[in-house]
């Protein structure tokens, strides 16, 4: 199923023994656009970190009560390795982490992995929701808006679609953009990239806080930017 990212914030975490917390906001790898990491609000359970619960740890998704199980134990998330919520996450960490709850490589494939061991300069690729929401997006011709939020696929965990505002310029308009169209991110700019004109992008469907993202929605947006669909290869 589909979910919004500002949606599945704050829903709680339930643990195998308790409630962990709820979700803060995710970890995204930036070159395939999966959830690496959940990031989970403790309250004053552990202060003075971030507690990460890779998707390897994800049961189902309630939104009717709107919680997410998770197959962990608190015991389990306590003695965890330690990151501090002012630092990013390194290698090692990740490295440790993994082995600490003997996890695969990362969630997504390990072709992931492989690409990281390939460098001397290791970047993890890895970027917050709430650090690109605001982004702004260039089209081929001038700015049109700016990333509100994303669409997240419980089942591979993967983020499907950018939410773009463009209120500034289309009176409130919202439309969706897949990453697989954006061309590029310039992340000391903290602006997007797409191959696609303004009008365009201005004549495409709506999305609306009303929206079903219904398969049918998905059809009519890929086959108006004449563009496969991600279902096809699944």
């Amino acid at each position: 199923m589909l979910y919004k990212g500002k949606t599945l914030k704050g829903y709680t975490l339930r643990g195998l023994d308790g409630e962990i917390g709820k979700v803060e906001e995710f970890y995204f790898d930036d070159q395939y656009w999966v959830i690496r990491y959940l990031v989970a609000d403790t309250g004053n359970w552990l202060t003075g970190r971030e507690v990460l619960i890779s998707p390897y740890a994800f049961g189902a998704v309630n939104e009717k009560e709107q919680y997410i199980t998770i197959d962990l134990t608190k015991k389990q998330i306590e003695g965890s390795p330690s990151l501090n919520s002012d630092k990013p996450v390194s290698r090692q960490f990740e490295e440790t982490y993994r082995a600490y709850y003997g996890f695969p490589p990362h969630f997504g494939g390990p072709h992931m992995l492989d690409s990281y061991q390939d460098t001397e300069e290791w970047d993890p690729h890895l970027r917050s929701t709430r650090e690109v929401s605001s982004y702004r997006i260039q089209a081929s011709d001038d700015e049109i808006g700016y990333v509100n939020d994303f669409i997240i696929d419980d089942e591979m965990w993967v983020i499907r679609y950018l939410i773009i505002d463009t209120q500034k310029w289309w009176s409130g308009k919202k439309v969706l953009i897949s990453p697989q169209w954006i061309e590029r991110i310039s992340w000391d700019k903290s602006k997007v990239f797409v191959n696609l004109s303004r009008e365009t992008i201005k004549q495409s469907p709506e999305y609306t806080e009303e929206s079903l993202l219904t398969r049918e929605y998905e059809t009519v947006l890929h086959q108006y930017y004449n563009r496969q669909g991600y279902w096809v290869d699944e």
